[in-house]
């Protein structure tokens, strides 16, 4: 059963879950409807699971040869390809039908359409381009766009700055990981930038240029009045900090400075949409 679940990448679920209930807590108007945000992270959740659970299964050969994936459940042989193939069918089939049948139809869509770009495109992408972290990080942004259709918001400027803050954060999150782990990557034939850029400078100006424009677009909930000076204030201390922190990595491409980086990103996002809810007009 711990295998089954760890197909789930549970950590990975519940950032999305929250992210989507962010998306959602901000586009709510009026009373707000607990029921409806428990089945959108409910929905969401299953559909996070069905992704890394379906992309543990295409993946598995080549997690097999990396010393960071290799002993996941499907590669060690604890998990049977087709069990964790259907496990993943069944919690993806799931996920959509709870979002279509207890919210709405534009959360049941945008997930579609999260599901298969990922598992579709971004996964067999990372073995033949780099741009592949870019393309990803489009469904990896989704999660509060559809909390905030979920809750009726219409897919205006708001829910395209939750869009922009979670897409950019991604580049420098992933880029940091991808330079720690760059030679287990090359062995699992992932054309990911540290891998085909070993020297490391177009890792290093794309984690300095995104954690800058990160810190820039973090303003926009304000500007459109999503959320009040607090946030305001907080988000840019966040932003300061982590651009620092990548501005430095990007100077000097180390080991250390990487993972600060990458320590960063996950202090980062969960601060900023917390500082968003709670200051929310």
């Amino acid at each position: 059963m711990r295998d089954h679940l760890a197909l789930a990448k549970p950590r990975i679920t519940l950032l999305v879950a929250l992210c989507a209930a962010a998306g959602f807590a901000l586009a709510s108007r009026g009373a707000f409807d607990w029921a409806r945000l428990a089945w959108t992270a409910l929905g969401v959740a299953l559909a996070s699971a069905s992704t890394g659970c379906l992309n543990q299964v295409l993946e598995a050969d080549y997690d097999a040869r990396m010393e960071r994936t290799k002993r996941r459940p499907v590669p060690a042989g604890r998990v049977r390809p087709a069990v964790a193939r259907v496990l993943g069918i069944v919690w993806g089939v799931a996920g959509l039908g709870v979002l279509y049948w207890k919210v709405n139809a534009a959360s049941c869509g945008l997930t579609a359409f999260t599901l298969a770009s990922y598992l579709l495109v971004y996964t067999p992408m990372k073995r033949w381009s780099p741009l592949s972290t870019w393309i990803g990080a489009i469904p990896g942004a989704l999660p509060p766009v559809i909390g905030w259709a979920a809750a009726g918001g219409a897919l205006d400027a708001g829910a395209a700055a939750l869009f922009a803050i979670q897409f950019l954060w991604q580049m420098p999150h992933f880029l940091a990981l991808a330079w720690l782990y760059r030679e287990d990557y090359a062995r699992g034939g992932y054309r990911v930038y540290p891998v085909v850029d070993p020297s490391g400078a177009s890792t290093a100006w794309q984690m300095a240029a995104t954690s800058g424009l990160l810190l820039a677009a973090s303003a926009a909930p304000y500007a459109l009045g999503l959320a009040g000076p607090v946030y305001l204030a907080g988000a840019s201390i966040c932003g300061a900090a982590f651009f620092l922190a990548s501005l430095s990595a990007a100077l000097r491409l180390e080991t250390a400075n990487a993972r600060r980086v990458f320590l960063a990103s996950l202090a980062y996002l969960p601060l900023v949409l917390a500082l968003l809810v709670a200051d929310k007009r």
